[in-house]
């Protein structure tokens, strides 16, 4: 079964128009939807979670009716909101017990959910501290947590690394790497930030202007290129480099540390770069087929869209 079936899903705010016949089926997986700020991401979230009805089209999660299992979807679902929705005074471990409550569990078994659950997220020292006293990343990290304490199959995530420095988004992407990949959570993570999702996800939603312009396996959506490739050498780059181009090769990138992206001519055989090389003292390290990226994905299905 989809875990998500979503078919001609449209959302009107007035004149405006945030979704536009939205059809979706995702399997259990790790998934990332992307999308620039305004593009429908946060709306469709709230439609998932049954917290906004759809102004048009048919919807499920788990099998549970976006229009009409509200509180069952709820229950099902983990949902990480990228505005902070702390109660100032509250300590950590009170805010997250509080959360499993509201998703339904007795008192006493979310209390003891609650410190599991911030133990697993490195908060066990600060989970008696007033939340106003937390920093920017653990607040990230006790959103995450209110999100899990209930132990959803399907965790959504909205911006769930926004604020955070290098160091705390690198955790915390490993943390929902790991809940997806070792715990089997299927998970929605929604930014415009296409780092987080190249390091979590599997699959992609591409998301602009409130339609859904591709989506599915990242390796399978990505082209493959035949006439591009990247190198790593080690050795003196300027006469090979030289070389190169007289023979027709083209450099597209250069980060002056021995890695390169060149772009080849009609019938290069990859022989010739080791040829190359070895006229020159220069040592190929590495060599790879220069598929395209998802940054260059989005930008060619958006420049489709507009062209």
């Amino acid at each position: 079964m989809n875990f998500i079936d979503l078919e001609n899903i449209s959302r009107w705010y007035g004149k405006h128009q945030a979704l536009r016949d939205v059809t979706l089926r995702l399997e259990h997986g790790r998934i990332g939807l992307l999308g620039p700020n305004g593009a429908g991401k946060s709306t469709l979230l709230k439609i998932l979670l049954g917290l906004l009805p759809p102004s048009s089209g048919v919807g499920r999660v788990l099998g549970h009716d976006v229009h009409r299992d509200g509180t069952e979807l709820r229950r099902v679902i983990g949902y990480m909101p990228e505005a902070d929705a702390l109660v100032p005074g509250l300590a950590g471990a009170s805010y997250v017990a509080l959360a499993g409550q509201l998703y339904g569990m007795p008192r006493k078994q979310a209390l003891r959910r609650a410190h599991e659950v911030l133990t697993y997220l490195d908060l066990e020292d600060a989970r008696y501290r007033k939340l106003e006293e937390y920093s920017t990343g653990m607040k990230q990290r006790l959103k995450l947590a209110q999100a899990l304490v209930h132990d959803p199959p399907v965790l959504l995530l909205d911006e769930p690394t926004s604020g955070m420095d290098p160091a705390g988004r690198e955790g915390m992407l490993n943390l929902l790497l790991s809940l997806g990949r070792d715990h089997g959570k299927a998970i929605l993570l929604s930014t415009h930030l296409l780092g987080d999702i190249e390091k979590v996800c599997e699959g992609v939603v591409i998301l602009h202007e409130g339609r859904v312009l591709c989506h599915g396996k990242v390796a399978e959506l990505c082209q493959r290129r035949q006439d591009r490739f990247r190198l790593q050498i080690q050795g003196p780059p300027g006469p090979f480099l030289e070389d190169l181009r007289l023979e027709g090769v083209r450099v597209v990138h250069d980060n002056g540390r021995g890695d390169l992206r060149v772009a080849v001519p009609d019938g290069w055989v990859t022989r010739a770069f080791f040829v190359l090389a070895d006229n020159h003292g220069v040592l190929i390290r590495g060599l790879q087929s220069d598929d395209e990226d998802l940054e260059e994905l989005f930008h060619r299905v958006v420049g489709e869209k507009a062209g």
